[in-house]
């Protein structure tokens, strides 16, 4: 499908929870970090305190929202969480489970004001029992195969039991955690801000534009590049229309704007057969380098990102 496609990818993991999210900043606290792993290969935030009462978002989210978030929402709801009132911002993080190998697990954080009394009694009522984990108390998810535990009285961890033993190792300084993953961290300073963002490693920044980049970018071109790719970040706000903002930091301006004229070649060539709706999206949609640095701006209006959602591209994406 194209660069536009694969762009969009980008965007589907967070559009289910964007869709209905309030201004203020996403932002996590230190102890939430401290949880995160240090190989983490992308990190998802959302400010969830507002989700609306709007049948459109909701629908939105029932459609685009992957099987692995839905899995996280139902888990959620199942403990006994009220994540419409109780949660202020949700962490996805993807990370290496070692710092040599490929695979990929994910651990999500919740930070708010968490009912951990009420979901407590509904553990007892449900029988539920917990394993220690160290000082930790880990209690399974319903009958999702998922667990969570509750590092302190306004963060709490979950996913798979793996993942989240891997998230208190971080915590407890057995292994290491975001906060000493340099670039990360250099990379969350240009985000933590904005009410909905995210971070990519290295293998997450080249994985991403290989993506985008698809056939209108050759493999020689790609390969000069790939290693100078260091990370990227981008955010979105859903207020007063559509508004996405990526960065990708190269090192290095050659770099920067090899890739700028790849992906600017890319995005050409997909609105010679796009529909109407994602040639409008392409032309709202601008790139540019700058000191080592790639950006990415697209920004519409609620109608018009409502037209793209309807594209032909867009349902290809979301099935």
């Amino acid at each position: 499908m194209g660069s536009l496609k694969a762009l969009f990818r980008i965007l589907i993991p967070v559009v289910a929870l964007a869709a209905a999210v309030s201004a203020p900043a996403a932002q996590l606290s230190t102890d939430a970090r401290t949880t995160i792993p240090h190989d983490v290969q992308q990190l998802v935030v959302v400010d969830y305190r507002a989700m609306q009462n709007s049948s459109a978002a909701m629908d939105l989210k029932d459609r685009v929202m992957p099987p692995d978030l839905k899995l996280f929402d139902e888990a959620l709801r199942k403990s006994g969480l009220n994540d419409n009132h109780d949660v202020e911002q949700l962490a996805f993080a993807l990370f290496r489970t070692s710092s040599n190998s490929e695979i990929l697990d994910t651990v999500g954080v919740a930070q708010g004001q968490l009912d951990i009394q009420g979901m407590m009694a509904n553990f007892r009522k449900q029988k539920v029992k917990a394993t220690l984990v160290r000082t930790s108390r880990i209690y399974p998810m319903a009958k999702t195969g998922m667990v969570l535990c509750f590092v302190d009285p306004s963060t709490m961890v979950f996913g798979s039991k793996s993942a989240v033993e891997k998230a208190l190792d971080a915590r407890d300084g057995i292994a290491p955690n975001l906060l000493t993953n340099v670039h990360m961290m250099d990379a969350m300073k240009s985000v933590d801000w904005e009410p909905l963002w995210s971070i990519l490693d290295q293998k997450g920044t080249q994985t991403m534009m290989r993506q985008v980049l698809g056939e209108a970018g050759s493999i020689t071109d790609f390969e000069t590049v790939r290693k100078r790719l260091v990370a990227s970040w981008y955010a979105m706000d859903f207020q007063h229309g559509v508004k996405f903002n990526l960065t990708i930091s190269t090192g290095d301006s050659f770099a920067a704007a090899t890739i700028s004229s790849l992906l600017t070649a890319a995005l050409a060539l997909r609105k010679m057969s796009g529909s109407d709706a994602e040639k409008r999206a392409l032309a709202d949609t601008s790139i540019g380098s700058d000191s080592g640095k790639l950006t990415i701006h697209f920004a519409t209006s609620d109608s018009e990102f409502a037209s793209l959602l309807q594209s032909p591209l867009f349902q290809s994406m979301v099935r």
